[in-house]
């Protein structure tokens, strides 16, 4: 996975794996609870879409988040 450097380049990681795994905005949003508005917002990278609900997209994806210091 690409290290993420911004909510721009989160949310096209969001995108890219809901279309691998065939879903819809609608679908994927049906499964998180929550509207597709904000599904679409998460993928353009609105940076001030809510935190917890994109982690749960992310999640629902089965993606994990890692965060780790730099350099380390």
């Amino acid at each position: 996975m690409p290290q993420i450097q911004s909510v721009t380049e989160f949310g096209s990681v969001i995108r890219e794996e809901r279309r691998r795994q065939n879903l819809t905005q609608t679908d994927l949003a049906e499964y998180c609870g929550v509207g597709i508005n904000f599904v679409s917002e998460v993928e353009r990278g609105k940076p001030t879409a809510e935190m917890g609900k994109a982690l749960r997209l992310a999640e629902m994806l089965g993606l994990d988040i890692n965060i780790e210091r730099r350099g380390a």
